[in-house]
């Protein structure tokens, strides 16, 4: 593999580049998109329970909402309904808190997925690019006279290019394709587990 590698010129490393920074993408993205970082049920529920008891007592503790804001993204969000709530606020200005926090939090879980759509498009490109210089050094090199076997040789290990970067390419789409979905589907658990904790606080 080595070989092969040094053997195609330099337009390679570039490709190896980007490569392990897809690679890197598609790792920190899977990890931090996991459920339980982000909208786990029992975030939701401790936030029922410490309302319920809010209403009770008109009254709790930081630490407990301190908890619950340390919990996830969804402990974050709905720490800031109890704030409010705790505040006397309605349910407009809950709602507002609320979203106050949830901007953000949004943009994270769409973070570094451009990168990731840019290097599947850009991978295949910069292999034909490696692909043409080697073809165009390659028949430089020939000069009047050309042997076949060399020739092909040659045209061979300048395909490399173009090969490595749809290798490159194709996980990087799919990729980009599953974390999408990912994060759309937190974003969706993240706007139920709001409109459930105001339903329940405010009655519709």
């Amino acid at each position: 593999m080595l070989t092969i590698i040094l053997a195609t010129g330099w337009p390679i490393w570039p490709l190896l580049f980007i490569s392990i920074i897809g690679l890197a993408i598609l790792l920190e993205r899977t990890w931090f998109l996991r459920k339980n970082r982000i909208s786990p049920k029992i975030a939701l529920e401790q936030a029922l329970t410490l309302s319920i008891e809010l209403q009770a007592s008109n009254h709790l503790t930081s630490s407990r909402i301190s908890e619950l804001r340390a919990n996830s993204i969804l402990g974050k969000i709905l720490s800031a309904g109890l704030n409010s709530i705790s505040l006397g606020q309605d349910q407009l200005q809950c709602l507002e808190a609320m979203r106050e926090i949830a901007s953000p939090c949004f943009k994270e879980l769409n973070k570094y997925l451009n990168a990731l759509a840019t290097i599947a498009t850009l991978a295949p490109l910069m292999g034909l690019f490696g692909t043409v210089l080697g073809m165009i050094e390659i028949f430089a090199s020939q000069g009047g006279t050309s042997n076949p076997t060399q020739l092909a040789q040659g045209i061979s290990m300048a395909l490399y290019n173009t090969a490595f970067g749809l290798l490159i390419a194709i996980p990087a789409i799919a990729g980009w394709r599953f974390l999408r979905g990912m994060a759309n589907n937190r974003q969706d658990e993240l706007n139920e587990a709001t409109r459930l904790f105001i339903k329940a606080n405010f009655g519709h």
